[in-house]
Parts: C-alpha cells; sequence; structure tokens
C-alpha cells in the first residue's frame, strides 16, 4: 500500500508541471453584495446542513461516515460494510426518522436505518432536523430526523465521470456517472460497486494466551494479533433518476434507487471457533422508487408523489465442517442443510402516497398542508417454520397502514420575529394519536441576522415497530405508543466581512421527557420481550460553528466543528428487584461527543483533515464497570491529500487518504475491535463533450 502512495505523490507532482491547460489560481471578481431575508419555513427549526464536499469528498464514504465526521451525533458501527445506526440526542436508532425524497425509509420491522448502505456518492442535499423540528416533516423522530435527497444535476448534453477507488485490505471501490441533459430532460444513472475481504489485523484485548518454559509452567502472557474473521463484502447500489421539464413551472421526475449486498459478519474478539468453520452471512436486496409532479405558482407550490419500497433479506448461520462429514455437511434436516444455527428469510413491502402544498398570501404568511400514507406488508420465515419435507409456512405475516395530515401556519410578525404552528395527526393501523403539536419562533437579537434567537416545542409519538408488536417468540401486542415533549432554545450567529473572512454557528439547549419506553428484557424461558418499563430524562447542549477564510485569490481555508453533550438518564421504576438502570446513562449514548473538520485549498491542492471524539459508553444499562461492561472512549483522525487537473479533453482527480491516522485501537461495539492505520488511493477521470470543452 505504501508504493501506491509513494506513486500517487509522484503522479501529483508530475501532473503539477504538465497540467498546462488548467487554471492555476483563483479568480477574483468584483465584490456583489446580496441582500435576502431568512426563509419562512425556518423560523424556530434547530437544523444543520452537510455541504457537496462533505458528502462527495470520496466514494468510500457512507452516511455513516459524513454523519460521524460532521456532527456530533453517535454513530454506533460495527465497522465497514457492517450495521450503522445513529443515536440523537440519546435516544435509540428507531427514534430517529431518515426521509429520502420526502419517503420515509425506516424499516417497517426494526424501526431503524442502517446508513452504512447509504453511498453519501448518492445523496445531493443532507440535513439533520433536531428534537421539535422534524415534527413538521415527520413523526416518531423523538430524536431527530435526517432528510437525504438527490437533484438534477443540470447537465448541458453528455456526461460522464468514472472513480477508481484502491485501499488497505485489497478494498476495491468504483463509481461511474452517466448523464445527459438539455432544456427539458434532465437523465443521471449512477452506479457504485465495493468489495473487500476486510480482514485487518487487531491486536485482541479480549483473549489471552499463555506462554509456558521448559517445563510446561506459564511464565508470560499476552494478546494475540488477529485477523477480523468472516468481515468479506460485495456492495452494489445503483441510482437512476429522470427529469422532465413540462412547463417552466411544471416538473417531473421519476428515481430509482437498488442495492444488493452480499455481507459476511464478522466474527466477535471472544470467539474460538474457526472462521473456516462457521457461515454468518446476511443478504440484501432493496429496490426504492419514486414517482413525484411538481407545480410551481406564484404564490406557492403543490407536489404530488407515489412510491414503493420492496425489500427482501437472507440470514444464515451454521456450522460448514466442523466434526461432520463432507456427505453430513451437505445433507439436509428439517429442509435445511445440517449444521444450520439460524436461518431466516425477509420480505418487506411498503406503498406510499403523498400530496403538499404550500400558500404564500403575502410576505408575512406563509401556510402548508401535507397528506402521506404508507401500506407495509411484511412476510417473514424463520429456521422453526421450515417442516421436515422442506415446506415453509409463515412465521410473520402482518399489514399495516399509517396515514398523517400536517397543517402549518408562519407568521413573520415584523421583520425581525416571527412564530410558527404545526399540528400533526396521525394513524398506525387503528390507532389514532392525540393530536401532536409543534410551536416555533425566532427573533433577531442584532438586525440583518446576525445574531437571531430560536425556540420551540413539542409533543411526539413512536409507535411500537411490527417486531416490537408480532416477533416471535416474544413480541408484545399489548406495547403502548413511546409518547414525549421536547423543548429546544438557542441561538444561530453570522458574522462576515466580504473580503476574508466569515463566522457562523449555533448554540442549541435542549430538553426531552420522553414516557412509556419501549426496552426489551429477558424472560425466564430464554428468550427477550419489549415492555413499557422506562422513562427517560434526556438533556443537554449542542454546539456548531463554521469558520472560513480566504487571504488572496489562491488560498481558502474552512473549519467546521461539533459538540455535544448529551445525558440521557433512565428515570423510570425498576421492573425487577435486579435492576440497577435506573438513574443511569442509557447503553451506547456517550455523555459527551465532538467532530471537527479542516479544509485547506491551495490553488488545485487540497488538504482535509478529519478528526471525532467520544466519551466512554455503557453496554449495560446498570452502567457496569466491568471490562463487560464499559466501552473506552476514543478519538480518531482521518487526513486526505487532493490534486485536480484540468486537460483539453478532461478533468482528472487523485486522492490520497489515511484512516485512523494515529493507528487508535477502539471498539466502538462491544467484541468489536475496528481496523488500525489504513489507506486509500482515489482516481476520478471527467471526460469533456461538446459545450464540456469550454
Amino acid at each position: 500500500m505504501k508504493r501506491l502512495l509513494y506513486t500517487l505523490l509522484l503522479l501529483l507532482m508530475v501532473g503539477t508541471i504538465q497540467a498546462q491547460e488548467g487554471i492555476d489560481s483563483l479568480i477574483d471578481i468584483d465584490e456583489v453584495a446580496i441582500v435576502g431575508r431568512r426563509a419562512m419555513k425556518q423560523i424556530g427549526v434547530q437544523r444543520t446542513e452537510f455541504d457537496a464536499v462533505a458528502l462527495q469528498e470520496h466514494i468510500a464514504l457512507s452516511m455513516a461516515d459524513v454523519l460521524t465526521y460532521n456532527s456530533s451525533i453517535f454513530v454506533k458501527s460495527y465497522g465497514r460494510a457492517t450495521l450503522s445506526t445513529v443515536a440523537f440526542r440519546g435516544t435509540s436508532p428507531s427514534h430517529t426518522q431518515v426521509l429520502w425524497n420526502g419517503m420515509k425509509i425506516n424499516s417497517p420491522m426494526l424501526g431503524m436505518t442502517d446508513f452504512s448502505m447509504i453511498p453519501s456518492y448518492f445523496i445531493d442535499e443532507a440535513s439533520l432536523l433536531h428534537g421539535s423540528s422534524s415534527v413538521s416533516e415527520t413523526g416518531g423522530g423523538l430524536g431527530g430526523a435526517v432528510k437525504l435527497a438527490t437533484r438534477p444535476k443540470e447537465y448541458e448534453g453528455f456526461h460522464l465521470q468514472f472513480v477508481q477507488g484502491i485501499g488497505s485490505f485489497s478494498t476495491f471501490d468504483e463509481y461511474l456517472q452517466l448523464g445527459y441533459g438539455n432544456n427539458r430532460w434532465q437523465l443521471s444513472t449512477r452506479l457504485v460497486y465495493a468489495t473487500s475481504p476486510n480482514d485487518y489485523k487487531y491486536v485482541n484485548r479480549d483473549k489471552k494466551l499463555n506462554i509456558y518454559d521448559e517445563n510446561h509452567n506459564i511464565i508470560d502472557q499476552y494478546h494475540p494479533t488477529e485477523r477480523n474473521r468472516n468481515g468479506a463484502f460485495k456492495d452494489f447500489h445503483a441510482l437512476q433518476e429522470i427529469y422532465y421539464r413540462l412547463t417552466d413551472r411544471d416538473r417531473l421526475s421519476l428515481t430509482g434507487w437498488y442495492t444488493g449486498t452480499n455481507r459476511e459478519l464478522p466474527m466477535i474478539s471472544t470467539s474460538y471457533a474457526e472462521n473456516e468453520q462457521i457461515e454468518n452471512r446476511q443478504r440484501e436486496e432493496t429496490l426504492r422508487a419514486l414517482l413525484g409532479w411538481e407545480h410551481i405558482a406564484t404564490m406557492g407550490r403543490i407536489a404530488a408523489q407515489a412510491g414503493y419500497i420492496h425489500s427482501w433479506s437472507a440470514y444464515d448461520r451454521r456450522i460448514t465442517g466442523a466434526g461432520m462429514s463432507g456427505e453430513e455437511a451437505g445433507s439436509e434436516s428439517n429442509g435445511l442443510p445440517d449444521g444450520t444455527m439460524e436461518y431466516s428469510r425477509n420480505r418487506q413491502h411498503t406503498l406510499y402516497g403523498n400530496i403538499c402544498g404550500e400558500y404564500l398570501p403575502s410576505e408575512r404568511w406563509l401556510f402548508s398542508g401535507e397528506m402521506t400514507a404508507y401500506h407495509h406488508i411484511n412476510r417473514a420465515v424463520g429456521k422453526e417454520e421450515i417442516s421436515n419435507d422442506g415446506t415453509q409456512r409463515l412465521g410473520l405475516d402482518k399489514e399495516r397502514t399509517e396515514l398523517t395530515a400536517t397543517a402549518t401556519a408562519r407568521w413573520r410578525a415584523t421583520p425581525w420575529f416571527g412564530v410558527g404552528l404545526t399540528l400533526r395527526e396521525e394513524l398506525y393501523g387503528e390507532h389514532f394519536s392525540p393530536l401532536i403539536p409543534a410551536l416555533f419562533l425566532d427573533g433577531e437579537l442584532i438586525r440583518g441576522g446576525k445574531l437571531v434567537f430560536k425556540g420551540s416545542c413539542s409533543r411526539n409519538y413512536r409507535f411500537p415497530t411490527l417486531t416490537d408488536l408480532y416477533f416471535q417468540p416474544g413480541g408484545n401486542p399489548n406495547l403502548r405508543p413511546e409518547k414525549g415533549w421536547s423543548y429546544d432554545f438557542g441561538m444561530d450567529w453570522r458574522l462576515s466581512n466580504p473580503k476574508a473572512l466569515s463566522f457562523d454557528g449555533s448554540l442549541t439547549w435542549f430538553d426531552s421527557h420522553i414516557e412509556d419506553w419501549i426496552m426489551w428484557y429477558p424472560k425466564a424461558m430464554g428468550y427477550y420481550t419489549p415492555a413499557n418499563v422506562k422513562k427517560v430524562h434526556s438533556y443537554g447542549i449542542e454546539i456548531e460553528s463554521n469558520l472560513s477564510w480566504k487571504p488572496n485569490s489562491n488560498w481558502l481555508m474552512a473549519l467546521h466543528g461539533s459538540y455535544a453533550w448529551t445525558p440521557s438518564l433512565n428515570e423510570g421504576e425498576p421492573f425487577s428487584s435486579a435492576d440497577r438502570s435506573v438513574g443511569k446513562q442509557l447503553p451506547y449514548v456517550p455523555e459527551h461527543s465532538a467532530s471537527a473538520t479542516l479544509r485547506a485549498g491551495w490553488r488545485r491542492w487540497e488538504l482535509n483533515y478529519k478528526w471525532c471524539v467520544y466519551s466512554e459508553r455503557y453496554a449495560l444499562s446498570s452502567n457496569g464497570a466491568s471490562i463487560t461492561g464499559t466501552l473506552d472512549s476514543y478519538a480518531l483522525s482521518n487526513i486526505s491529500l487532493a490534486r485536480s487537473f484540468a486537460f483539453t479533453w478532461c478533468d482528472l482527480s487523485l486522492r490520497g487518504a489515511v484512516n485512523n491516522l494515529f493507528n487508535k485501537e477502539y471498539v466502538t461495539v462491544l467484541s468489536r475491535p475496528m481496523p488500525g492505520i489504513n489507506y486509500e488511493i482515489f482516481i476520478g477521470i471527467t471526460p469533456k463533450w461538446g459545450k464540456g470543452r469550454n
């Protein structure tokens, strides 16, 4: 891998000399003063937006990586190409709603989203809606919501881009984008393919091996160095977009997103099994499709969408050869291969419809309304549903309809003060939620948007998932929905010197009380079951800031930082005499988290440094201090160097990246060691055709 890095550096130096057709410096233009008014839709909203550089830095990134280094929310990851979920304001992954082009993509079975399956190169716009701010967009986001979107590229003629990535552990990433556009049509096809044995080395701190003398007496012990076993993956993603402009005010869109993965699930560090004897594999195929229409009017807009999601997943865990002959390993029992320990097949269908509108009768008023419908169909088969002759019967066969109606009014009472009110009503199956209100307000403390006070208050509900209600064994159909109140107060600031410097950011205090928190706990019969056992109080501070500096035409520097202090405490009653969780921090929720990104650009060179830190987390709700109960704090650093070239016939980009720069030993999840220092290089080429040559 070092040779690859040396080769990259050589190419960068040679390209600096040979790229005579390129532009070697930034161009100064005359200063233009732009006076704007804060958007009515953003009154009182606590929002974090990610820029295009963070989203499309290189193709190996998933949205889990983007959130790790560009926000203060905790990303719970089992490693690359394995489950990655987020803890937003001290809540669980199922309390974070994820929207893609307006359609919710959380699993109806589990309620959460795997961010490792979302390539950042497929996302053109991304933002976080904190706490109450999510109520105007979706329900159930007790922690908040993540909004993802794709947008037309506005091509003129044909467009092609190809990026090849090569990394440590024989990792290969390929990205291809094909596009065509004119004044009516915009077509785009994006493909990502990633493969790796993912067999990185780590020091196994969960094992100790003995050193013996010639008399077989133990004279010392050591932690062995092992490889990540059964961690290989193959991921394929395809995104097709079609946009058609009917008139200057009407646009049709059709978007399809396919994901196909074949992933081995790595063995935990406490396992003594041989990897050749264990198959632990997860496969998934998901198709998301959206058909949309939008009309822009003089005093508002109206839009409608119809969508469909199909997801098929398979999980197999079996012994493939230990203690049995080849014939025995290939034989079948109860319709399954011998040695099968776990087997499941899940198929999900979701139908989606949405209609929304906005009306702006004057500069002071904005009214909006929305109606949304989801219908989920879920079918699942487990090992116990396979008969002796191989016949399968459904272990879970459930459907559920979800309907939502939302109405919002926003009033800019004066140029410096605004207030908004959202009312939301939801139906899950046969159960209506109480009316869900959200109140927002903001006011300028210093005119011109230089210092703005924001506040919000909302009620929220999250209904149990289908797994919570009907999983066998253990599902509890008598669960009550989780409910709570959230409060936010804070300030936004924006300071700038048009000649060189700009500084903006936000400081927010939040307070959230959630009742009937759903927790799975062990039963005496040997399985887990969920119950409404907790009252959770989550509160804290969130800070975010951006600083950019352009000292001259050749240089540009930018710094982004975020920090969160998030106590998230169980304040409910003990559900048994052995319960020691009351008054303790929730599992896998760090009390402190922070991130920072530094970007420096000089002519066509770019240097990126990324850093994140998480305080200790607890694997047990009792916050036990034993080896199995506490995960140490850790800080990570990544660095990358890039150079772009402009030739007559193409644009060329080269990037080298070093991840875990200081070779930190760490775990995000108990018994799941993460990779040490590793390297990646990326080579991208964009041919120039037609107008693109200019």
